[in-house]
């Protein structure tokens, strides 16, 4: 478990499209598989993790446009053989079940 003050700040406080797809993500509700939030991983907090098939989900938003500390995290998170899965705030409000739909389809692949 991660017990890192910053992680624990983070999951007590979700952002609206972080809380919208955690109620999602737990429980092992999309095909059995278990996500955790606000996880450290190195340097980084990761938003959702399957570790079981080291899946990270991210959700960003409009500050991580174009962000060059994003695509050195990403790189980091990828050199440790995870697959990272970036969403906007927005496309979770709004198309949560589209999101999803692209998840499970990962989880599958992995």
């Amino acid at each position: 478990m991660d017990f890192s003050p910053f992680s624990k700040h983070l999951r007590r406080n979700l952002t609206d499209a972080e809380r919208a797809l955690w109620t999602t993500l737990r429980n092992r509700q999309i095909t059995n598989h278990k996500f955790r939030r606000q996880v450290t991983l190195g340097n980084y907090v990761a938003d959702f993790v399957c570790m079981e098939k080291r899946l990270i989900v991210e959700v960003d938003g409009g500050q991580h446009m174009d962000s060059e500390k994003d695509a050195e995290r990403t790189a980091w998170l990828e050199s440790q053989g995870y697959c990272v899965l970036r969403f906007w705030n927005d496309e979770v409000l709004k198309n949560k079940e589209g999101v999803v739909q692209v998840i499970m389809e990962n989880l599958k692949k992995r």
